[in-house]
């Protein structure tokens, strides 16, 4: 083996500017640097509410509407795969969520150990514009007709209303919107609880469904999966903030605790929903509340529009860093809070765009969401083959160019879309042929690229460093102290 493969570099990190402690109304300084030492704070219990509140709304709702109302399954069916997908999502989210006070940065940050500096704009980019124009514009869309629903205001009006709170508190940053999620997870719980117990109340459990077929089911276990798991890309986001010493099993547990929660309820109430009879013609906000009665039907809508708040300050927050996490130097102090309050217009643009149509949108993203299969299956093998070294220092190296991380990603986007996707935009060569196959490319592209990297990185190993220790300015080294 090449010499410089033992080795070990010393890294010095990127820290974020400013002054920002605990005050929530305050712009976050910088952008996707190393958040100080003397700037954490927090307790892992946080991150339930955080990830509670942006799952209250109407998007995890129509996944189980889909699963029974368009794909035919049972509610019994349905339920099972709802399960399976969710629990599988919101683990993995766990798992990466309990990196992030260890290494102080964000999610889009620690993908550059297996992507390299330049080759993490692949996934930071997808998720830049997934989740700061795609998803805001779906959730903005939903909480637009919520409102329009229950004000008879201009669906236009509505958007603006809406876009314009998520943009706000995006713009001041982490403290902000830890602390709107906090506030807003007892009251979108209780409506929507109330909400949920009505609709399991008055549905129907008899039907047999309209023979979906093991087909039907994997296309909701990848559909849930890939909601729960479009999160991921997000996870250390909300916990480089905690002290570095703070619990990882106690980290991993509330945050994936408070994704599976949220979207097995709603959507769970989603598919029992589709068994009630509703007049023809509503949009699907207004056709979900129409059994609830006025008084709760009316506090479901204004929770749809604030679940979509919530949802949507977490999108185009993580959808700004993502950015800066690309490698474009921003010397700008502010550079993130800009960067919010543009991809904030971008998504309010193609909202507009699609005001009338968010099924297509639904459809559009769950295609899209193919993307994090592969760099899940990327990240993880990736932290196994690393463990026992120190590689902290490559988060900051602009001389860490790997190539194993986005071949093999990009195989696995483009084999499993080609093979296995079967949606509505596109069906792959394996369901188009046997139907009732499935669509199981999330799952595909995550074994193809993980396998893949597992052999790419023997061949790319001795090409540098296989130790990279990250130091502070002006700070002695191992006073940061990380290990894959």
């Amino acid at each position: 083996m090449d010499t410089t493969a033992a080795q070990s570099e010393t890294v010095v990190a990127d820290v974020r500017p400013g002054e920002y402690g605990t005050k929530v109304i305050a712009v976050e300084p910088g952008g996707a640097e190393f958040v100080p030492l003397h700037e954490r704070h927090g307790k892992p219990i946080q991150l339930l509410w955080t990830w509670l509140s942006p799952n209250l709304e109407f998007a995890t709702v129509f996944l189980g509407v889909l699963a029974t109302g368009i794909i035919g399954l049972s509610f019994w069916q349905a339920a099972l795969a709802i399960l399976l997908g969710t629990g599988l999502g919101a683990f993995t989210h766990g798992v990466l969520s309990s990196r992030g006070p260890e290494y102080g940065v964000p999610q889009m940050v620690l993908s550059r150990i297996p992507f390299g500096w330049f080759g993490n704009a692949l996934p930071a980019g997808l998720n830049a514009v997934v989740a700061g124009i795609g998803w805001f514009a779906v959730n903005s869309v939903s909480g637009a007709l919520a409102l329009n629903s229950l004000t008879d205001l201009p669906s236009w009006l509505c958007l603006l209303v809406v876009v314009a709170l998520q943009i706000v508190i995006a713009f001041f940053g982490h403290n902000l919107v830890q602390a709107f999620e906090r506030y807003a997870a007892p009251v979108l719980g209780i409506i929507f609880a109330i909400a949920c117990v009505v609709t399991f109340l008055k549905a129907d459990y008899s039907a047999a469904g309209t023979g979906a077929g093991i087909g039907g089911f994997l296309i909701i276990v990848g559909a849930t999966f890939g909601y729960a798991a479009g999160w991921n890309p997000y996870a250390a986001d909300y916990t480089r903030y905690l002290p570095p010493d703070t619990a990882k099993k106690k980290t991993g547990l509330s945050a994936g605790l408070g994704v599976f929660l949220s979207c097995t309820i709603l959507e769970l109430a989603g598919a029992a929903s589709t068994s009630i009879a509703t007049d023809a013609g509503l949009n699907p906000t207004t056709a979900f509340t129409s059994h609830l009665g006025t008084v709760v039907g009316d506090l479901t809508l204004l929770a749809i529009a604030l679940g979509a708040v919530a949802a949507n300050a977490i999108n185009v927050y993580s959808g700004a860093l993502s950015f800066t996490a690309m490698g474009f130097h921003l010397p700008l102090k502010a550079a993130r809070a800009i960067t919010a309050v543009a991809f904030g217009v971008l998504g309010l643009i193609v909202a507009l765009l699609g005001l009338k149509d968010v099924q297509s949108y639904e459809n559009f993203l769950l295609v899209i969401s193919y993307w994090i299969g592969p760099w899940l299956g990327v990240v993880f093998a990736d932290w196994y083959v690393r463990r026992g070294h120190r590689v902290d220092g490559f988060l900051f190296d602009r001389q860490h160019r790997p190539y194993a991380g986005w071949v093999s990603m990009l195989v696995g986007i483009v084999i499993s879309v080609w093979l296995f996707a079967d949606q509505t935009l596109y069906t792959g060569l394996v369901p188009k042929a046997v139907p009732e196959f499935g669509d199981i490319a999330f799952f595909v592209g995550f074994l193809i690229a993980g396998g893949l990297y597992l052999i790419l990185f023997r061949t790319q190993r001795g090409a540098e460093p296989e130790d990279a220790v990250l130091v502070l300015p002006g700070v002695a080294e191992g006073d940061v102290s990380t290990r894959a």
